[in-house]
Formats: structure tokens, C-alpha cells, sequence
């Protein structure tokens, strides 16, 4: 089989020749183990290397997007992976001062509208926040926000131009999945959302119907392009369960995945959704009545068990559940038998994709990571 063909055979529920793997992302320092050379990978680390490339000029710049791109296309055939994720975290505006190695100023607009990027070299992290304190906005201040995002919409129409997603189709496309995102359907973390969907859950509405629309002139692109598997989700759970409640969800969040879904179906693509965390007390509504087609970042340590997932909603298709913590501080035969565990479930169940349900972060030992990677070499 080829990826694709694997793939395929992950959402119909047929047999595979063997388990398709993704791992979901790579902070720079481990990519950069794999691949012998610094790796222009992962998140914030990402973010700061655009700022730098930016105010060194636009042959640095174009540098920076040529390595980004082939380096996560390598790190993921480095691992064999069936879906490939080509791109990492951006933030493409140019700085107007470097204030020191790690900091840049964005000084665009009113003072209000500053913002400054920090760089955190050991966590590979970048804090991107405003110049200025903020205080937090009024219910009547989201309420015009909203306002102005629905006029908006209504004329919005995603870029066609080439994107590292579109590049990587035309390069491997016929061969393996090429991941592409879109459908972030949630509640923002902010406070101020936090307490609008329990006072004013009409705003909540607005901003999640909003999410819908954005997402239906999105996927009507990415089908146009060739992409026929959508990654989304917006994380809303710890290790504990959701930050807002089950009948919160069932109310306000899942009749929007529900349009979503069918919105997908209705151009003949499949939905996945991402969350950390503990889901079981929404898993009705998100893994069922929903209609969306897979789930990803599946976390172990939260209680998302693969044959517990399987069993209760046959027809989900289901990423994940190596633990990005046991690979980073757990021992060499913890790895091999978190990874056997989830390989065996994959060959018993069917509809499995095996991988890492988050990113290996700093820290991760190499030796870790390539017990992973020779366990499932060997296993395949």
C-alpha cells in the first residue's frame, strides 16, 4: 500500500498492511537530532526565526521559508510518517526594532496596538503580547468585535496563493496524506469568554457561527485543492476534564462541530478534531452526534485510552496516544511498551493511526525517541 491507500483504509476501517504512524509535531532540538543539521521546526522558536529572518531582509527571509519547509518534510519522511504536516508555527510581520538577541517590537499603528515577541531559548517558547497593559474588554466591546466580523465574513475569501501545504501536495501528494488545517471550532480560553458563556451565551453563539463560516468558504478551497482529510479543534480540557461544562458543549459548541462535519461530508472530505485532555464527560457530543470523522492528540495521561475509544465509538478514526511525557522523562523499556501497546491496539482494532499525540519537546533524550522510532521500524 501506499500512504495514501493506507490512509484510506484507516477511514473505511479495512485492513492495512501495516500501521500508518504520524507524530504530531517536533520541537526544533529533536528534529534537529534526526536530521543531523538545526531543523527550522516547531513553535515559538519558529515564530522568533521569522522575526529575525524579517529584519535581516527578504533574502533572509526567503532562506528561512525554503528551510521550514524542507525540513519538515524531512523530519517527517526521516520517520516514515503516512500524513505529512509541512508546516509549523509563523509569524509573518515584519518587527521595527530589535530590542535585544530574543526580543522584537511591533510598532505598527496606534500605541495601543503594539505588541512585542519574547523569545524563550531552553523551551524553544516565544510569548507574543501587547506593548501596553490590557485591561479586559466589556461584554458591549465583544459585542461590537462581533458585529464587525459579521459584516466581515460575508465578503471573506481565503488566499488561493502557495502555501507549503499546496507545495507539498504537488511534491508528495500523490504518495502521502499532506496535512492541512482548518474548523478550529471553541470557546476562547480568555476570561472574559469564560464568563460570557455562562452569562451571555448569545455572544458565544455569534463567535462560534462565525467559526462555521469561516470554516465552510475554507474547506470549499482545500477540497478545490486536493485536500481531503481536515485537521482542526481548539483545546478546551485538562488531565481533570473540560474548563466549562458538559451541557455548556452540548449547548453551544456541538451544533457548530455538527455543521462543520457536514459541511466536510457535503464536499466529500473527512473532519478531525484536536483537544488535550480529559474528554469522556463530552464524549457523546464530540465523538458521536457530532458526525466528525477522527480524533487526534489523543492523551493517555488524561485517560483517552485507545481501546476504550474504539469500543465506544466504532466509527471514529483515532491519532495518537504515544505520550509526548513518557518519551521526554520516561525510560527506554517505558517507551518500547507504550509504544508496543499502542501498535497492538492499532492491529487489533483497525482504524488506528499511530504517533505521538503532541510534540517531542526540548528536553526529549534522543535515545528516547529513536527507541520509538527502531520499535516501530521493527513492529512494521
Amino acid at each position: 500500500m501506499t500512504s495514501r491507500e493506507r490512509i484510506a483504509a484507516v477511514f473505511d476501517k479495512q485492513p492495512t498492511d501495516k500501521v500508518p504512524i504520524h507524530h504530531l509535531g517536533f520541537c526544533s532540538q529533536v528534529a534537529s537530532a534526526l536530521l543531523g543539521r538545526e531543523a527550522y521546526v516547531g513553535g515559538g522558536i519558529q515564530q522568533w526565526r521569522e522575526a529575525v529572518a524579517l529584519w535581516e531582509g527578504e533574502d533572509a527571509h526567503q532562506e528561512y521559508l525554503e528551510r521550514s519547509f524542507h525540513d519538515a518534510i524531512d523530519v517527517a519522511l526521516v520517520c516514515d510518517h503516512d500524513i505529512v504536516r509541512p508546516s509549523y508555527w509563523r509569524y509573518n510581520v515584519k518587527p521595527t526594532k530589535r530590542i535585544d538577541d530574543n526580543t522584537f517590537l511591533y510598532a505598527s499603528g496606534e500605541e495601543k496596538d503594539w505588541q512585542v515577541l519574547r523569545f524563550d531559548p531552553p523551551s524553544e517558547q516565544a510569548h507574543i503580547f501587547p506593548y501596553l497593559s490590557q485591561r479586559k474588554p466589556t461584554f458591549d466591546e465583544l459585542d461590537e468585535r462581533l458585529t464587525e466580523q459579521e459584516r466581515s465574513v460575508e465578503d471573506y475569501q481565503p488566499s488561493a496563493e502557495e502555501t507549503f501545504e499546496t507545495r507539498a501536495q504537488r511534491l508528495l501528494g500523490e504518495e502521502r496524506i499532506i496535512r492541512v488545517g482548518a474548523g478550529g471550532v471553541g470557546i476562547p480560553h480568555d476570561a472574559i469568554w469564560m464568563e460570557a458563556a455562562a452569562l451571555r451565551p448569545d455572544l458565544v453563539t455569534r463567535h462560534l457561527d462565525l467559526a462555521v463560516e469561516y470554516t465552510r468558504h475554507a474547506v470549499a478551497l482545500l477540497a478545490g485543492q486536493g485536500f481531503h482529510y481536515i485537521f482542526g479543534g481548539a483545546d478546551f480540557a485538562s488531565n481533570t476534564g473540560p474548563m466549562y461544562s458538559p451541557q455548556m458543549f452540548h449547548d453551544l459548541v456541538a451544533p457548530r462541530l455538527q455543521q462543520v462535519a457536514d459541511i466536510c461530508h457535503q464536499h466529500g472530505v473527512y473532519y478531525l478534531y484536536a483537544s488535550d485532555g480529559n474528554l469522556w464527560p463530552v464524549s457523546d457530543d464530540l465523538f458521536g452526534t457530532s458526525g466528525i470523522d477522527g480524533y487526534f492528540e489523543i492523551d493517555r495521561r488524561a485517560g483517552m485510552d485507545l481501546g476504550e475509544l474504539r469500543e465506544s465509538f466504532p466509527n471514529l478514526t483515532l491519532i495518537g496516544n504515544i505520550s509526548s511525557h513518557t518519551v521526554h522523562l520516561g525510560s527506554r523499556d517505558e517507551v518500547v511498551a507504550e509504544v508496543l501497546s499502542c501498535l497492538e491496539e492499532a492491529n487489533r482494532s483497525q482504524g488506528i493511526i499511530v504517533g505521538t499525540s503532541n510534540y517531542f519537546v526540548p528536553g526529549t533524550p534522543i535515545e528516547n525517541v529513536e527507541a520509538m522510532l527502531e520499535t516501530i521500524r521493527q513492529y512494521r
